[in-house]
Parts: structure tokens; C-alpha cells; sequence
């Protein structure tokens, strides 16, 4: 009989035979074969379920991962929280061997209270911990993932000035060495004056790099058809291919004809070549000093986003952890084809915060909106300084959050994305930093096409 299956169970101790027997009445035995799953985490909370003999494995899913949050022997129970929210279950049960179990529907569940209230202490007792432990995981992988997002960003924003770094020092080598021989060849041909205006040229057409002419594309087009066509004219290989860098470096038809004057046709051709190679390398220098410069960048827009070496609490640059954040997150926004305005206050000042808290702030605000807003839209950061406080405020034109769920989006474990696609903890850590850990507040504002996070962070944190 189920009463004395039941009065084995630990949970169970010391009831009275009027509770075994009630519990028997109203709750009803089931049975999860192995590998089963006895619910899935979004599915709609029935029961609450006591192990009555086996052993059922609880998990939760996060990116695609199943972790396990605890193991359920018999005494152990599962699906309170949902019951006692009106929520869907929060994680998956997945029976590891045969497994047998008492359910109790709401109606009986919510009975239990009154007719067994020893079971209700030990279970209150079992679920303050079980809550810690479980929000303490969830918000560790919250932050892994978090983490993950954001090296596989910087990994891919680190790549590309790096790869464009490596082929152009891949390239100047071969340059240098072409550039070496034709220096050799002229050595012996030009006189010491034909030699000096080759090397003007050179000058010239490095500034010219350096600070380069603003032309239209037809002006632009214009020359290099003349610069080629002229070339072309005098026998120089690859005169077309080569025209673009030449008039990049300032040269013209009327410098290539004053060249043409001092030389022969057979050194016109060297030193067209000389010149060539000579502007080549001047610009793969400088591409690599601005890829190496963008790796810089980053490398320091890292320190500063995490405060590296700093204390936790200091006065910080607000706008600085802004723009940290944005770039940091430029990889994922540029995929998503999001732009970004900004409207900062120059009057805000530095405030009293945990910057690297605040940044992780601004991080999960910034996620959510391009997760929102999918594969197009725009994000407008905004700041304002109002008497002993700053607002900072993150809008975006997406979709908007349901007017119904609004006021449980703080929520622990409170989500709209897809199951396993998010714990629901984001915006809890957001409210949880910007109330509890600096005294401030955060609104919410949202309506299809205009969804605003709204934050008051006090310039003086008590």
C-alpha cells in the first residue's frame, strides 16, 4: 500500500496515520523509467513530486549545457518554487534509475500546508539553501557566459588588426628586399642630382600618405586614368596596377614628365618601379603601426573596462566605462549591424562607483537590447548630470517588453529568452548592483519601437 511505501520516506517522519493516510488520498503515486524525464525546465508547473525510492537528477540549462544542480534520493522533493510562483518549472528532472514518486497537484500541495506543517518547516528549511545554491550557480554562469561572449568578441576584434599586421610585414619583407635591389641598380646609374629628386619624390609621397589629399571618387578616378594611361605610354609594367599608390603618394603626371626629363627611357623605368616600391613600403609601415595601435587600443580599453590593478571603489570616469563597454561589445554590434549614438553630459563628473561593476551594468543592458533589437536596429547611451546625480540612460528601438511582464523583469530567474538561452539573472545583477551596491535606482520605460533603461547613480556613494 502507498501509506507504508510513504512512511519510509525521511521526509515524512513523524507524521500522524491521519497525515500517511491523507497524503495516500490526495497525492498520487508515479513512476519515471531511467533516462526519463519527469519535466523539462518552460514546462507548465502541475505537480510537486517527493522521491519515494531511486534517484532523480535535477539540471538546468545554460548555452546549450545541462549542469547539475543536485541529486534527489528518496525523501527529496522537486517543483516547489514553480508551484508556490504559478511560474513554469525552472529546471529539468531526469530519473538516473527507475524512479518512483508521491505528486501532489496545486490544490493538494497548497492543502499540505495546513494539514502537515512539520512537512512544510523541513521543506522551507531545505529550500532557503536550495534557492543560494542554486541562484549562486546560476549567477557564476551567468557571468561565465557573459565572459565567453565577450572574449569570442575581442577574440575576433584582436584578430583582425593582428592578421592585417602579420600580411603587411609578410609583404614589406618581400618589398624591402625589391626595394634593396633597385637601390643598388640606380646607385650605379643616376648622377648625384637625378638621385636627389628621386628621393624628394619619396619624401613627398610618404607626407602624402601620411595626410592624404581629400578627392572625390571621380577626381581620384581621374588621375589614376591619367597617371596609367601615361605609364602605359612609356613602357613601365604594371603601370595601371601600380597607379592607385603613386597618386596616394602625390605623384602626377606633371612630376612623372619632370622625371622623365632627367632620366633615360631604361632608367625612367627603375626608378617609376624604385618609387613604387619605396610608397609601398612606407604605407604597409603604416598599416602596421595603425593595426598594432588598434590592438593597443583594445588591450587598454580591456584594463580599463575591469579596472585592472585599481581599487573596487574609486572615483570614476563614467563615460569612459561607456565608451569601454562599447568598444568591447563592437564585434557583436557590428555582426548585428547596430549603430550607437551617444549623448553625454559634459558636465557630468567623476562619481564614486565600482567601475568595474558598473561596466557589467551597462554590459548586460547592451546584450539585451542587441539580442532585442536582432539583426538591425540602434542603441542611443545617453547621460545627464541633475543636481547630486547622474542619469545614464540605454534606449534602443526595438520591439519592447510586454507591458504584463515589465514588472517582473528584475526578477531571479525571470527570462523571455527561449529555455537554455538565458538564466534570468542579468537584469537581477543589474538591479542588485545599481540599488544594493550603489545606492541608486533603475526605471524602466518600454513600448514597441522604444524600450529605456533609465539609472540614478548618486555622484557621492554613502
Amino acid at each position: 500500500m502507498l501509506v507504508d511505501e510513504l512512511r519510509h520516506v525521511p521526509l515524512f517522519e513523524h507524521l500522524s496515520e491521519s497525515q500517511f493516510e491523507w497524503l495516500a488520498k490526495n497525492g498520487e503515486k508515479t513512476q519515471v523509467d531511467a533516462g526519463k524525464y519527469l519535466f523539462r525546465e518552460g514546462d507548465p508547473s502541475e505537480y510537486f513530486y517527493v522521491v519515494i525510492n531511486g534517484e532523480l537528477q535535477i539540471t538546468q540549462t545554460v548555452n546549450g549545457e545541462e549542469t547539475i544542480l543536485a541529486t534527489h534520493n528518496s525523501g527529496g522533493f522537486s517543483g516547489e518554487v514553480p508551484m508556490l510562483s504559478g511560474s513554469p518549472y525552472i529546471a529539468n528532472a531526469r530519473a538516473i534509475e527507475s524512479t518512483e514518486l508521491l505528486r501532489l497537484d496545486d490544490e493538494a500541495f497548497r492543502a499540505m500546508f495546513s494539514v502537515c506543517p512539520i512537512i512544510v518547516s523541513k521543506l522551507f528549511r531545505a529550500l532557503s539553501g536550495r534557492i543560494q545554491t542554486t541562484e549562486a550557480l546560476a549567477r557564476q554562469r551567468e557571468k561565465m557566459a557573459a565572459l565567453g561572449g565577450l572574449a569570442a568578441g575581442l577574440a575576433h576584434e584582436l584578430n583582425n588588426p593582428a592578421a592585417a599586421a602579420r600580411r603587411a610585414a609578410d609583404d614589406l619583407f618581400d618589398t624591402m628586399t625589391e626595394l634593396r635591389r633597385l637601390t643598388a641598380k640606380l646607385g650605379g646609374q643616376l648622377t648625384a642630382d637625378q638621385f636627389d629628386l628621386l628621393t624628394r619624390y619619396q619624401d613627398e609621397g610618404a607626407e602624402a600618405l601620411r595626410n592624404p589629399e581629400a578627392l572625390d571618387s571621380l577626381e581620384r578616378s581621374d588621375r589614376e586614368d591619367d597617371v596609367g594611361t601615361w605609364l602605359d605610354d612609356h613602357d613601365v609594367d604594371d603601370g595601371w596596377e601600380m597607379a592607385g599608390l603613386l597618386v596616394d603618394g602625390g605623384m602626377d603626371v606633371d612630376r612623372l614628365e619632370a622625371l622623365a626629363d632627367e632620366l633615360s627611357d631604361t632608367e625612367l623605368i627603375d626608378a617609376v618601379s624604385w618609387l613604387r616600391h619605396s610608397l609601398g613600403a612606407t604605407q604597409l609601415l603604416f598599416e602596421v603601426g595603425r593595426s598594432t595601435g588598434r590592438i593597443s587600443e583594445l588591450v587598454k580599453a580591456v584594463k580599463s573596462y575591469s579596472y585592472m590593478d585599481q581599487a573596487p571603489s574609486q572615483m570614476i570616469d563614467l563615460h569612459r566605462g561607456l565608451e569601454d563597454t562599447l568598444m568591447i561589445m563592437r564585434y557583436k554590434l557590428r555582426e548585428h549591424h547596430i549603430t550607437i549614438d551617444r549623448h553625454f553630459d559634459p558636465a557630468v563628473p567623476p562619481i564614486s562607483a565600482f567601475g568595474s561593476e558598473l561596466n557589467q551594468v551597462w554590459t548586460n543592458i547592451i546584450d539585451n537590447a542587441i539580442d532585442a533589437l536582432g539583426d538591425q536596429g540602434n542603441i542611443t547611451v545617453s547621460t545627464r548630470l541633475d543636481g547630486d546625480s547622474v542619469w545614464v540612460e540605454i534606449a534602443d528601438d526595438g520591439p519592447g517588453i510586454p507591458e504584463e511582464i515589465q514588472s517582473r523583469i528584475f526578477e531571479p530567474f525571470y527570462t523571455t529568452k527561449d529555455v537554455g538561452k538565458g538564466t534570468g539573472l542579468g537584469l537581477d545583477i543589474v538591479h542588485r548592483i545599481i540599488v544594493n551596491r550603489h545606492n541608486g535606482d533603475i526605471e524602466l520605460e518600454s513600448q514597441p519601437g522604444a524600450t529605456r533603461f533609465k539609472i540614478r547613480l548618486p555622484i557621492q556613494r554613502d
